[in-house]
């Protein structure tokens, strides 16, 4: 009886024993489950919340990029005028003050590369730089007035304090900015003798065109160094020209510049 009773006891043991690990087991695994799906889902989250944060800032450089380029600067010295352009139409203009016969605002498309406040010494109270490769060349205010509208600046392109204040909310860095005007200069600097030292758009033009005729391996950027110089000077013996290095009426008409 004792042997029956016995055998019933570990019977009924090990049943349970079987049961504790199936229990033990199953919420080993659900455990195990619970703990890979709270990760699996925490993981998701973050990714999500990355890749939204990249999106955003994308999307927040695409239009700062599409400002830039909505938007442009329109500046005429055949009328000393300043526009403001968004999509090509006209939403504000200025009377300005550019650089006279002997030194010439710069004509091309430049870049505003920097801003700043109170520059003083006569450049009023805004500063928009321009990325001209031959000098330190911006739109500023001034300190006289009455001289808006007259070629009087060394080349930077003046506007009355109030106008360049309005301008300079308007326009962020990197704007671009479209200058037209007299490229081979006006009145007796018109077609100017160039040499070592020389800058600006002649200087540019001078050395497109020794560029295109393979006699220019340098940077075109409005300087004329040694290198322009050499360049100038190869071109002369190729032509049978005298060789001074400089570019004078001759050469102009030569290099096809000047008829």
């Amino acid at each position: 009886m004792s042997e029956v009773g016995s055998t019933s006891r570990d019977a009924y043991n090990a049943e349970n024993l079987a049961d504790n690990r199936y229990q033990i087991k199953t919420t080993t695994h659900f455990e195990i489950k619970h703990a890979y799906l709270c990760k699996t889902i925490k993981f998701a989250f973050v990714f999500k919340v990355l890749f939204l944060f990249l999106v955003s800032l994308s999307l927040t450089q695409n239009v700062e990029a599409k400002n830039q380029d909505v938007i442009t600067i329109y500046i005429n010295l055949w009328e000393n005028q300043l526009s403001v352009m968004e999509d090509g139409v006209v939403i504000a203009q200025y009377p300005i003050g550019p650089g006279t016969d002997r030194t010439p605002t710069p004509i091309g498309r430049f870049k505003i590369i920097d801003k700043s406040r109170n520059w003083g010494h006569g450049f009023g109270t805004r500063w928009l730089g321009l990325d001209v490769p031959w000098g330190n060349y911006g739109i500023h205010g001034t300190n006289k007035p009455v001289l808006i509208g007259k070629n009087v600046s060394s080349g930077c392109v003046r506007m009355h304090n109030e106008d360049v204040e309005e301008l300079f909310t308007r326009i962020n860095v990197g704007t671009t900015v479209y200058i037209d005007g007299p490229i081979t200069g006006l009145g007796e600097w018109e077609f100017r003798n160039l040499a070592i030292g020389s800058k600006g758009n002649l200087v540019q033009l001078v050395q497109n065109r020794l560029k295109a005729a393979g006699f220019y391996y340098g940077v075109v950027d409005g300087i004329y160094r040694e290198t322009t110089e050499d360049a100038v000077k190869r071109f002369q013996r190729s032509h049978g020209l005298p060789v001074t290095g400089q570019i004078g009426e001759r050469m102009y008409i030569e290099l096809g510049i000047l008829e």
